[in-house]
């Protein structure tokens, strides 16, 4: 089993880890704030306690995808990790920057995916010496919960890339489509108008 790094340990990055452990992957959650590492291990902690409590989990499996989860400050300590997944603040330049970093630290066939809901995966892959291994793997929130996950390769990304983070996605019981990288990729850029129609039509209190 393939280890797993999530960069960023807000929501959606310990939504994604949650779903990585309970897969049966080690996964290193790295954030550079502690306070942020501190409640998402708290978050873990309550929800694998409120799943024993409705008897979807036992206290054992509960146990073991909490062990499965290890609180990073270092981000040399995703070096072995197979997939990186970053889920950090929308913004391209911050993204690129993580990306640059991220390819001194770990391995030269690591994945590097990012879970942005609309930056343009080409952009942040061309801060990449290996532009062919990024990847867009787009998840909802919250992560555990929704089962669709898009796939966005950029023009850069390889075949190879694009197969492997497709099969370990589904791997995690999630549906994927494979979608192009064009802003808000398939379902934001669906639903832009229906949120444009909505504020529109609403009343101005």
């Amino acid at each position: 089993m393939i280890k797993i790094g999530v960069i960023g340990s807000g929501s959606m990055g310990t939504g994604i880890a949650q779903v990585a452990a309970t897969a049966g992957h080690e996964v290193y959650l790295y954030d550079n704030n502690p306070s942020a590492l501190d409640r998402s291990e708290a978050f873990i902690h309550k929800i694998m306690n409120r799943l024993v409590e409705k008897g979807r989990l036992q206290s054992g499996e509960a146990e073991a995808i909490k062990n499965r989860i290890h609180y990073q400050s270092n981000l040399f300590a995703c070096s072995d990790a197979s997939l990186i997944i970053e889920a950090i603040v929308e913004n391209v330049d911050i993204k690129k920057q993580v990306f640059e970093t991220l390819e001194d630290a770990v391995g030269e066939d690591a994945i590097l995916a990012t879970n942005t809901s609309s930056l343009s995966i080409a952009a942040i892959a061309a801060a990449c010496k290996k532009p062919e291994r990024v990847i867009g793997i787009h998840f909802f929130n919250p992560a555990a919960l929704m089962k669709l996950v898009e796939i966005v390769p950029a023009v850069q990304t390889s075949e190879a890339t694009q197969q492997k983070a497709t099969e370990i996605i589904k791997g995690w019981g999630k549906t994927t489509v494979l979608a192009k990288d064009t802003p808000g990729f398939i379902v934001n850029r669906v639903a832009r108008p229906f949120y444009g129609w909505f504020f529109y039509t609403s009343p101005i209190p």
